[in-house]
C-alpha cells in the first residue's frame, strides 16, 4: 500500500499535482513525532476557506489559484488565525513553539511549524479547530508518523485533537469514522441524489427498485476501490462531466420509456462511473494507513446506507402521488406529469452540471 501513501502525500505537499490538491472545507495535516518529542506540523488549506476565514483575499476564483503577493501580505492574519486554533502540547503544558512558515501553494497555502515538547511530561497531544470552528461541516485529515509507522486520524467540530504519543484509534473508531464519511457524502452529494431520483421515477413495485439499487452499489463498488487502491484513476476533469452526462441522459430517457424492469443495466453502467466520483471525495480525506480496507468497505457502506436512504424517502413520496392521481384504485397508475415535470428539473440541473464542469475542466 505504498503508493496511496505517496499519493496523499504529493497531495498534501502539492508536489506536481494541479491546484485542485485543495479541497474546500478539508484542511490535510502532518503531523511527525520524533524521538526527542519534537513535534513537526504541516498544514494545508484551500485559498478560498483562509478568505472566508480571516477576510482576506488571497484566493483568485476564476483562476483558482492564490496570489504569492496576496499570501504573504496576510501572512501575520493568518498565522495569527492558526495559533489561536492550533495547539500542540504536554502533559497539557503548551510546547514550544518554532517559527512558522507560510507559503503559496497553487490554490492554497501551506503552514509549517515545529513544536519542541522534551520537556512537557505526559502525553503529547494535537489539538486543531482550524476551519471546523467556523463550519461543523468541515473535516481535518491528520496523517500522524511517529519513527517507521503511520496512522490517521480524522478530526471534525466535535472532535478537535488527537494524542501523538499512545497507541492509535481502536478498528472500530476509524470504521465509524468512515462510516459517517460514506453517509454524508451522499446526503452532500446533489449529483447522486438527482441521479438516484432520476433512474427510479417510473417504479411501480419493489423488485424493480432492488435491482437498480443493488446494480449500482455492485459497480460503483468496484471503481470505488480499484480508483482508491489507485489500481485505475480517471482525472475528475472526465469524471465529473460524464456522472452529470449521466444525469441527462437518465432524465431524458423518462420521457420516452416507462419500463424500468431492464433499468438496472444502466444503473450498473453508470454507477462505474459514479464510483470514480465517490473515490475522488474518499482520496481527499485518504484512508488511514494502518487499515485500507476496513476504512474503504466503511466508506462504501456509508454509501449504500445513504442511497438506500434515499430512495426510501423518494418511494413513497412517488406511492402517494400514485394514490392521489389513479382513476381507477386497483391499478395505480404514475402520474405522467409529475414525472415529466421531475425529469424536466433533473434534466436541467444536469445539463448545468455538465456545462459548469466541462468549461471548468
Amino acid at each position: 500500500m505504498r503508493w496511496p501513501r505517496l499519493l496523499w502525500l504529493a497531495a498534501l505537499l502539492g508536489i506536481g499535482l494541479p491546484a485542485e490538491a485543495h479541497q474546500v472545507n478539508l484542511v490535510t495535516a502532518r503531523v511527525a513525532l520524533a524521538p526527542d518529542r519534537t513535534v513537526s506540523v504541516e498544514l494545508g488549506m484551500k485559498g478560498s476557506d483562509i478568505d472566508r476565514l480571516i477576510g482576506t483575499r488571497i484566493h483568485d476564483a476564476r483562476q483558482d489559484a492564490v496570489d504569492p503577493a496576496a499570501v504573504e501580505a496576510a501572512r501575520p492574519a493568518i498565522l495569527a488565525y492558526v495559533s489561536t486554533h492550533l495547539a500542540v502540547t504536554g502533559g497539557g503544558r503548551a510546547c514550544l513553539v518554532g517559527h512558522a512558515a507560510i507559503l503559496a501553494d497553487g490554490d492554497g497555502i501551506i503552514y509549517r511549524n515545529s513544536f519542541a515538547c522534551a520537556n512537557a511530561a505526559g502525553d503529547i497531544i494535537y489539538r486543531s479547530t482550524v476551519l471546523t470552528e467556523k463550519d461543523p461541516a468541515a473535516r481535518q485529515v491528520v496523517l500522524i508518523a511517529q519513527g517507521k509507522s503511520e496512522t490517521q486520524a480524522l478530526l471534525d467540530a466535535g472532535d478537535t485533537s488527537v494524542t501523538l504519543s499512545t497507541a492509535p484509534p481502536p478498528l472500530w473508531s476509524t470504521m465509524q469514522r468512515y462510516l459517517l464519511t460514506g453517509i454524508e457524502h451522499i446526503f452532500l452529494g446533489y449529483d447522486h441524489i438527482a441521479f438516484l431520483i432520476a433512474v427510479v421515477l417510473w417504479a411501480r413495485r419493489l423488485i424493480p427498485v432492488v435491482k437498480i439499487v443493488t446494480a449500482f452499489t455492485v459497480a460503483h463498488s468496484i471503481t470505488l476501490s480499484l480508483a482508491t487502491l489507485n489500481v485505475l484513476v480517471i482525472p475528475s476533469s472526465i469524471v465529473e462531466p460524464a456522472i452529470a452526462a449521466s444525469i441527462v441522459f437518465v432524465a431524458v430517457e423518462n420521457f420516452f420509456a416507462r419500463d424500468v424492469d431492464k433499468r438496472w443495466r444502466i444503473a450498473f453502467l453508470f454507477g462505474l462511473v459514479h464510483g470514480f466520483g465517490f473515490a475522488g471525495a474518499l482520496r481527499d480525506i485518504g484512508l488511514p494507513p494502518n487499515a485500507v480496507v476496513p476504512a474503504l468497505a466503511a466508506f462504501n457502506v456509508g454509501v449504500e446506507i445513504g442511497q438506500v436512504a434515499v430512495v426510501a424517502v423518494v418511494l413513497p413520496i412517488l406511492a402517494l402521488a400514485d394514490r392521489l392521481t389513479a382513476q381507477d384504485r386497483s391499478e395505480p397508475a404514475r402520474a405522467a406529469g409529475l414525472v415529466y415535470a421531475v425529469s424536466a428539473v433533473i434534466g436541467l440541473l444536469g445539463g448545468y452540471w455538465l456545462l459548469a464542469r466541462v468549461f471548468e475542466a
